[in-house]
């Protein structure tokens, strides 16, 4: 088969999603603390990895074809991708790799400073499976929420184009239990030490992500007419996000700042993303306006309900990828002059659609995300111990630092580093090798 344009333009989208994980490790890497910087990317890149051969083996085959119940595809009938050999196939399977990749690297931000990066490394691929897969059946391989699906057929099909539930619901829902399941870090709220280190790399982060986004939008799109539309919306509504948000800082706290534009670009960015294929233009100015304010408020809710949500996943994540969902309901544009939403004369019918989605979504990531988690935690343990806390995890895991500080900023293994992480002397370190070796498990 000729390689086409579209086949180029899908290659082109899924690097472009692809690029967004590392977007995201540097938007994550520099809002936390200088010595939890590396381990925090690291949490992003080793999700690149494993996904990539999880979906390669059973993800994919999972997420598309003959399903179970209409929940699940079946691990076995492409494993490996046997069977997947045309043009059209692959691309599309690489396409939605990224997808699964990006999801579970955002869960991390809301675990920032204290996870085991060898728990992380075990609730990655096993969440894959478990979780998003299923998800990401039950609303785009033709299961559940379908337009042959049991409740597609009850209620019409749910409007979900790039990933409000699949993605940004899910890992946010996930991100909430697992910050309820591993507790806050030592000092929340109180250690005024716990604020991003590196603010150039949180906006440089958000900078690729925004990049990134026209890709993740974009490469589905079957129409230039629909890709034009795409492509503006996914510039209009983290644009009025971000405005909207930096308003509503300098309201409350009297000064608008670069981690707020980061901030509500992202926010923008989720907002739109089940949506970007069915509103208008200025319907995205609207929605990007609502998200930005809405998370601007919500991520203050973690200090007042005393869950540590490090890096606001579920602030952005969560609240935005809701609000975009369940905004299809007013304003989804009416396809072919039929239906729509409750502002285009379509009436309640794609609101209840949207809410069985957003409501569905969040019910199954808690309670399977809570499975996982809680087996984890409670058998190799999902948090690092007080002393790799106060040590820093970049330091306790990896055995680097992201900078040099003086005489103890070291960006290898080597003797002083290991005797900085245990806190023995060279002479007692060399009575005693065995013993330092446990301080820098994972």
């Amino acid at each position: 088969m000729e390689l086409t344009a579209g086949h180029v333009w899908v290659m082109v989208a899924a690097a472009l999603v692809l690029f967004m994980t590392p977007g995201l490790a540097f938007f994550y890497g520099g809002m936390t603390r200088a010595k939890a910087a590396l381990n925090m990317m690291m949490m992003s890149f080793i999700s690149i990895g494993i996904v990539g051969v999880v979906w390669v083996l059973w993800g994919a085959s999972m997420s598309s074809g003959e399903g179970f119940m209409e929940i699940v595809g079946n691990p076995f009938a492409t494993f490996g991708l046997e069977g997947i050999d045309t043009p059209d196939g692959l691309i599309k399977v690489g396409y939605a790799a990224t997808f699964a990749i990006i999801t579970v690297a955002l869960i991390s931000g809301a675990i920032a400073d204290r996870a085991k990066f060898g728990a992380w490394s075990i609730f990655v691929p096993v969440w894959v499976t478990l979780v998003y897969c299923p998800l990401a059946y039950m609303v785009w391989g033709g299961g559940l929420f379908g337009p042959e699906g049991a409740i597609g057929k009850a209620l019409g099909p749910a409007i979900d184009f790039a990933g409000g539930t699949v993605v940004h619901i899910n890992a946010g829902v996930a991100a909430l239990v697992l910050v309820l399941i591993i507790g806050n870090r030592r000092g929340f709220g109180k250690d005024p030490n716990h604020r991003p280190h590196n603010i150039p790399f949180v906006m440089l982060g958000a900078a690729i992500l925004w990049f990134g986004w026209f890709g993740f939008n974009g490469g589905a799109a079957t129409t230039a007419e629909q890709g034009g539309l795409i492509w503006i919306n996914t510039l209009a509504a983290p644009a009025a996000a971000m405005i909207g948000w930096l308003i509503t800082e300098r309201i409350r706290d009297g000064h608008p700042t670069s981690l707020g534009a980061a901030s509500g670009v992202v926010a923008g960015l989720v907002a739109i993303t089940p949506a970007c294929a069915n509103v208008s233009p200025v319907g995205a100015l609207g929605l990007g306006v609502v998200a930005g304010v809405a998370s601007a408020l919500a991520v203050g809710l973690k200090f007042r309900w005393g869950f540590d949500d490090s890096l606001d996943v579920v602030g952005v994540h969560l609240v935005s990828g809701i609000i975009g969902t369940v905004a299809l309901g007013f304003i989804a544009l009416p396809a072919d002059g039929v239906g729509g939403g409750l502002f285009y004369g379509g009436g309640m019918a794609q609101m209840w659609a949207q809410l069985a989605a957003a409501g569905i979504a969040i019910a199954f990531s808690a309670i399977m995300t809570a499975i996982i988690a809680f087996a984890i935690h409670k058998t190799m343990g999902f948090r690092v111990s007080t002393e790799q806390e106060n040590v820093g995890v970049d330091l306790s895991l990896h055995a680097e630092t992201a900078y040099e500080f003086g005489v103890n900023g070291h960006g290898g293994s080597f003797q002083p580093l290991h005797n900085a992480m245990t806190g023995k002397s060279e002479t007692t370190a060399a009575k005693a090798p065995a013993e330092g070796k446990e301080s820098v498990q994972a």
